[in-house]
């Protein structure tokens, strides 16, 4: 103010005009006051131009930065990856598509899970070739007997790619081809293709649909049953005939006993319901009962392939008789198998799964490992930190087995 007063001073005497004294005082005041502002601002930038070079020379202020620290980052779950995908305990739980969907997007960079995807994938296509070639020589063997037609041609499969599409969309796309060319109250579909393609998803999206949408009566059906009952049987006459009991496949499986093995398997229904019944050798039984118990005993896990590879023609004619059967008595039969044996089964609707990325194999299965083992461990109401830290350490310990 005093600054102000001496400048209005000055002004005033300089320059008289007509406005009283009051009135020049407080207009002078306000005019003066911006001027000295505006010359203010101008001084210290002109400080700050002239000093800068100055302080970019001097050690004792300058900012280096490799003196800033940076904040520490905090890594997912894994330690090897940033993707955070969510899975609460009712995802695990559900153990299937979309939950093994989530594992791998959330381990998508993880270089372990990588590791054990790799791994498994090799391991299931090298067990479908190993599968592949040993089925081929039962074919062919079936073929030498004059079992099975040598020349038989099958209906033409469609071909599906399975990338990037929900078992839901597939079970649609398959059931689309089946309406345009079915006018049967029944039908007979064929699903093929190497593991991890997803067909035993798609086969329960599939029952699901034409059962709770469509009021379908429907039934699956799997050569692997009649196999183990073969096998069941095989094992069963050497524990009553050879000394000590142990499986012998030359003395078991000659051309005689096959054939009575087989005639002691009928296919029809029972208690109301299709099935297949196991008479014979003591045993009287319907596989829809023990294809979960006596099945799946270790003496007739270890046997059975060697007595499929025997029994491949029989078996084939057994199911396609057995799957006819049903089909014309109105029932959607949903038969999974290999090509090589499923071929043999009369239908126009014949569908092959495949992935154009195979290295989606390798990770649905380490994935399917994976969630399995983290639900026996996670605790009930578990968290998603708890079931994270479960899964993790499930990773951890599987990827040691990798050579």
């Amino acid at each position: 103010a005093g600054t102000c007063n001496i400048i209005i001073a000055k002004c005033c005497t300089d320059s008289p005009c007509l406005l009283s004294t009051s009135t020049i005082i407080l207009y002078s005041r306000r005019i003066v006051f911006q001027v000295l502002i505006g010359l203010g601002c101008m001084t210290i930038l002109l400080c700050s131009f002239l000093v800068s070079p100055l302080l970019k020379r001097s050690p004792s202020v300058s900012l280096r930065r490799s003196s800033v620290k940076k904040l520490p980052t905090f890594p997912a779950h894994n330690n090897k990856n940033n993707n955070i995908t969510m899975i609460s305990l009712d995802l695990l739980k559900k153990q299937n598509a979309e939950t093994s969907n989530a594992l791998i997007t959330h381990w998508k960079d993880s270089a372990d899970f990588l590791k054990l995807a790799q791994y498994e994938g090799d391991l299931t296509i090298r067990r479908d070739e190993e599968d592949g070639v040993k089925l081929q020589i039962g074919i062919d063997f079936a073929k030498s007997k004059g079992v099975i037609d040598p020349n038989y041609v099958p209906e033409t499969y469609v071909h599906i790619d399975v990338l990037g599409k929900t078992p839901d969309s597939v079970a649609n796309e398959m059931l689309a081809k089946v309406k345009e060319n079915s006018t049967e109250a029944g039908s007979v579909i064929v699903l093929c293709g190497l593991s991890g393609t997803g067909k035993g998803t798609t086969v329960a999206k599939l029952r699901h649909k034409l059962e709770a949408e469509e009021g379908k009566q429907v039934v699956t059906w799997s050569n692997g049953n009649i196999f183990r009952s073969v096998t069941l049987l095989a094992v069963t006459w050497c524990e009553q005939n050879l000394e000590g009991g142990a499986f012998d496949k030359d003395k078991a499986l000659t051309k005689e006993n096959l054939q009575s093995f087989v005639d002691m398997l009928s296919f029809g229904k029972f208690q109301g319901n299709y099935d297949t019944r196991i008479h014979g050798l003591g045993l009287d039984m319907l596989v829809s009962q023990v294809q979960n118990t006596e099945l799946k005993s270790p003496k007739v896990s270890k046997n059975i392939p060697t007595v499929a590879e025997m029994t491949q023609g029989e078996v084939i004619l057994f199911a396609a008789a057995a799957v006819e059967t049903m089909g014309k008595d109105g029932l959607f039969v949903l038969l999974e198998g290999r090509e090589q044996t499923v071929n043999y089964v009369r239908t126009p609707f014949r569908f092959i799964l495949e992935l154009s990325d195979p290295s989606l194999i390798g990770k649905r299965r380490a994935a399917q490992r994976l969630m399995a083992d983290a639900l026996e461990k996670v605790p009930e109401q578990a968290s998603e930190e708890e079931i994270f830290k479960v899964l993790d350490a499930s990773l951890a310990e599987m990827v040691k087995e990798v050579p």
